[in-house]
């Protein structure tokens, strides 16, 4: 069963996956039982992940990407070029810490020096 993104996830996991690299290749050999493997350890482990297809054709990379979705209960995030991006969540992963909070801006040596002041100020 092929999970269903909505385009807000689907643009968010997009920008996620920009900066990963290929985790597994499919090769000549097509999309065999051992890559099927390969690829479910590697969304266990990561999530998000990228796989590289060797093939020039492309009804070949859309169905291997429609296979590997409805085998693995994963979501097709993007296909691009020989490139194909796949999601599943891990309900065993811990979600990521949130953000840390923003300072303030930085102040100039006058406000620095302001602000010292009305802490002695304050303090007497």
């Amino acid at each position: 069963m092929k999970i269903e993104l909505s385009p807000v996830e689907r643009k968010a996991l997009k920008a996620a996956a920009h900066g990963l690299n290929a985790v597994v290749l499919i090769g000549a050999e097509g999309l065999t039982p051992a890559v099927l493997r390969e690829i479910d350890r590697s969304l266990k482990a990561h999530e998000l992940i990228k796989i590289r297809a060797s093939t020039d054709e492309r009804a070949d990379r859309e169905s291997w990407l429609e296979e590997i979705c409805n085998r693995l209960n994963a979501a097709p995030v993007q296909h691009i070029g020989k490139m194909l991006i796949v999601w599943r969540e891990n309900p065993d992963k811990k979600p990521p810490a949130p953000p840390p909070k923003r300072k303030g801006p930085r102040l100039t040596k006058a406000q620095e020096q302001e602000k010292a002041i009305r802490r002695r100020g304050s303090r007497a």
